[in-house]
């Protein structure tokens, strides 16, 4: 069969995200780090099943307990020893304050000859909440939803939300009763910055209340008295009892798609991983880069080619339609190649998720918007009301992987024949 480029495309998706499975980076971690007693076992985040299995394997009956808290269909399962509670993203619940509430009772009488085995992934900080004494779930999830809606990135929402939790930056570790804790962390955060990635629960915390309302105040977000007082109090500047490795990012997402890309017979170049630009600037600029190369000769590299990118991108609410910063930026992309033939750009979340939908991205060619058109769709229009869902379901451009078990940010990648 004649291979397409959107073929391709899908393979270099689906092997990049294979290469940062965090299955074997967990095992190998843990083997290195010799456990020889019994363990509490707690994994927060998107990929924070598949993390607790593997540890599970390596454990055994070293397990004392554990707790596993990950997003809503993200759990593939009991298992041995733990207790798995599913919670809300990006909008914490009621679930995401019992997970963590299982988590502070599983670890409430620890000493120092005791030893956590704490994994992290990205999407911890909705997913393990526990409010300062005086703040309010409705208030963390107030400020949280007003943070996402005016285009906050997520060192910023983090900011806030280390400062109004009793778990985050830093806190958990605190409430640990001074045991070892051996952190293994999935990064979905650009640059792999400790704190950040899940609000750091058991990292000390570089940013301040100075910083917390600095941002509320760039965003013109009013709060009342008792959040400012929370606001105020200080996270851990000091963690004393956590090691910290560090076990898959961003880097080894895009390395592993430009790796794909060459074997296909492209030439990859690697553009950024650390991409923080509002979704449908990025979009339209990656399909400027397509223009480029197609349309000049002397640029580099020349088709077949694979331009490749990384980070997170942010979206900033004007509308009230449906989708995700990878579809929003897949259908300012689709705009900028409509008519030009053997391209294709997309974007996804290496999670399988994007936004309040069903889909892990967009994938979109030259014929995008054509095919849009046909189905009565406007995708001017769709833009601008924050409405790619529904504009790349019409055109068959919807990329849906279901959750993939991992969460180090997202891809996007250009691909020109």
């Amino acid at each position: 069969m004649l291979r397409t480029i959107r073929l391709d495309a899908g393979t270099i998706l689906d092997e990049s995200i294979r290469a940062v499975l965090p299955g074997a980076a967990v095992k190998t971690a843990l083997r290195e780090h010799k456990i020889n007693q019994e363990v509490v076992l707690v994994a927060i985040g998107k990929a924070a099943w598949n993390m607790a299995k593997a540890a599970g394997e390596i454990l055994g009956s070293h397990i004392r307990g554990g707790v596993v808290v990950t997003k809503y269909g993200h759990s593939k399962g009991s298992l041995d020893r733990c207790e798995i509670i599913e919670a809300g993203h990006p909008i914490p619940d009621e679930q995401s304050v019992l997970g963590a509430t299982k988590v502070l009772e599983l670890v409430a009488g620890l000493t120092p000859d005791d030893q956590v085995i704490l994994l992290i992934s990205g999407g911890g900080s909705a997913l393990f909440e526990k409010p300062l004494e005086g703040v309010s779930l409705e208030d963390v999830m107030g400020i949280t939803n007003e943070l996402l809606s005016c285009g906050a990135d997520i060192l910023e929402i983090n900011t806030i939300r280390k400062h109004l939790s009793a778990v985050k930056g830093g806190r958990f570790a605190q409430q640990c009763g001074g045991a070892k804790i051996f952190s293994i962390v999935l990064s979905d955060v650009v640059g792999d910055k400790l704190d950040a990635i899940a609000s750091g629960p058991a990292y000390p915390d570089s940013t301040s209340s100075a910083d917390a309302f600095r941002i509320l105040q760039k965003y013109h977000i009013r709060i009342g008295d008792y959040l400012a007082e929370a606001l105020g109090k200080e996270t851990p500047k000091m963690v004393a009892n956590c090691e910290t490795v560090v076990t898959g990012s961003v880097t080894a997402l895009c390395e592993a798609a430009a790796m794909s890309a060459k074997h296909l017979g492209y030439t990859p170049l690697i553009l950024s991983t650390s991409i923080d630009y509002e979704a449908k600037e990025m979009g339209r600029l990656l399909a400027s880069k397509a223009k480029e190369i197609r349309g000049n000769g002397t640029t580099s590299p020349m088709p077949p080619s694979a331009i490749i990118a990384g980070g997170e991108t942010v979206v900033r609410l004007t509308g009230n339609g449906k989708g995700g910063r990878n579809q929003e930026l897949a259908l300012a992309a689709a705009l900028g190649i409509e008519g030009m033939e053997e391209v294709v750009i997309f974007s996804a979340g290496s999670d399988g998720t994007d936004g309040p939908t069903e889909a892990a991205g967009g994938m979109v060619d030259g014929q995008s918007i054509a095919r849009m058109r046909a189905n009565s769709i406007d995708p001017e229009g769709c833009l601008a009301n924050n409405d790619s869902f529904h504009a790349l379901k019409a055109s068959g451009d919807l990329v849906v992987t279901g959750p993939t078990g991992t969460n180090v940010n997202d891809l996007m990648v250009v691909l020109l024949r």
